[in-house]
């Protein structure tokens, strides 16, 4: 079988290590891919926003897993909340707007804080958590008066407390394997203080989390939302991702994705131990798969550029890859003149694996350690979640 992996960070690097461990994956592309997937895959100096030159790639080349999805669920805040609502799936309460004042005058009788959702893509930036009247008068004039993500409307959603974990399904129809559970670190630095980046971290498995959690989110949120796509004759196939969170009244949907998430593939997909194009194949085609998963606990930490998530350099050697004994998913590198440099504000994904998380962390600091380069800053406390027991 021949796959086209489309993208070139951490998650796709991981897709392709699960892809080469299977005999069936004769040859994998990634476009455009980075230097570390290039040890792994054939890159393709194609744009991951290209559709149409990738679409002419996979013809020329016989590609054999195309797949495609209801990305709505993803793309449209309120579709995914009407869904919610409409089937009985449990999240935060809500109400949609489209005009400026009557936005504010809800918020205002409600309780603060509140959550401000753009309904559609911001690039990560168009949900605002609202702390007072002012903040969220701000994001409400942003959203809808000056468009600034776009003509389009606001939800406005009850505030939740508790942990947040990502359950990752495949999905094909009303067909679902669960995938293990994972954590992100959404903070800058220890301690989850400074500005939110893309993550800085994830670790699998969730000790706070039991498996009565688990198996109701599976029951209650994940299978009744692949059921819902499909009854409003939208069906899934792909990954859906759930952003839940534990609160005092029981788990509750934050978001969805219709995708792998970043970074938790690069802690879950390591633990798989069936055969990854088995399961592609029967996403695709509507055929059953076994999912199996090893026990071990998995744990990264990211290497940023400093000065990310805001203005960063590029460019800087990295050193010492050679010596990890662990897992390097890159996320931001390129090959120049027979060496790997800093190529993005997130580079490097560095898994270390153990019996226990603690011993996961360990490993993965380790690793750490043995890479060298003047421009990187990492977190060391991923996993505090787990560890502290709050």
């Amino acid at each position: 079988m021949k796959v086209l992996v489309i993208g070139g960070g951490g998650r796709e690097h991981a897709i392709v290590d699960a892809l080469s461990r299977s005999p069936q994956a004769e040859k994998i592309y990634c476009a455009p891919g980075n230097a570390g997937i290039a040890r792994q895959a054939e890159c393709i100096a194609i744009k991951d926003t290209d559709v149409e030159r990738l679409r002419d790639f996979a013809v020329e080349k016989g590609i054999d897993l195309p797949t495609k999805s209801a990305t709505r669920i993803e793309s449209s805040k309120d579709f995914a909340k009407e869904l919610m609502r409409k089937y009985g799936i449990p999240t935060a309460a809500f109400r949609t707007f489209d005009n400026y004042e009557e936005a504010s005058a809800y918020v205002k009788a409600g309780p603060l804080p509140t959550v401000l959702k753009y309904d559609g893509l911001a690039a990560g930036k168009g949900v605002v958590i609202a702390e007072t009247q002012e903040q969220a008068d701000e994001a409400l004039r942003d959203m809808l008066l000056d468009n600034k993500f776009g003509k389009g409307r606001v939800v406005v959603e009850e505030f939740l407390t508790g942990p947040e974990f990502s359950f990752m399904c495949f999905v094909s129809g009303t067909k679902v394997w669960p995938m293990v559970l994972a954590q992100d670190h959404k903070r800058a630095y220890d301690g989850d203080k400074g500005p939110n980046t893309g993550g800085m971290g994830a670790y699998s498995p969730l000790p706070f989390i039991t498996a009565e959690d688990e198996a109701y989110a599976l029951e209650h949120i994940m299978k009744p939302t692949a059921a819902a796509m499909a009854a409003e004759g939208c069906p899934f196939e792909g990954v859906l991702y759930g952003g839940l969170m534990k609160t005092p009244q029981g788990i509750k949907v934050i978001e969805f994705n219709a995708r792998f998430g970043d970074p938790e593939t690069e802690v879950v997909l390591p633990r798989l131990k069936s055969d990854i194009v088995d399961i592609f194949r029967a996403v695709a085609e509507g055929g059953d798969a076994e999912t199996e998963w090893h026990d071990f606990a998995a744990l990264g930490v990211v290497l940023a550029s400093k000065g990310y998530p805001g203005a960063y350099d590029k460019g800087f050697e990295i050193k010492g890859l050679d010596k990890v004994e662990g897992a390097v998913y890159h996320m931001g590198t390129k090959a120049e003149g027979g060496k790997v440099v800093t190529a993005g504000g997130r580079v490097l994904f560095v898994v270390g694996r153990g019996a226990t998380i603690p011993e996961a962390r360990e490993a993965a600091l380790r690793d750490v350690g043995r890479i060298e380069c003047d421009n990187l800053f990492h977190r060391t406390d991923i996993g505090h979640w787990a560890l502290s027991g709050k």
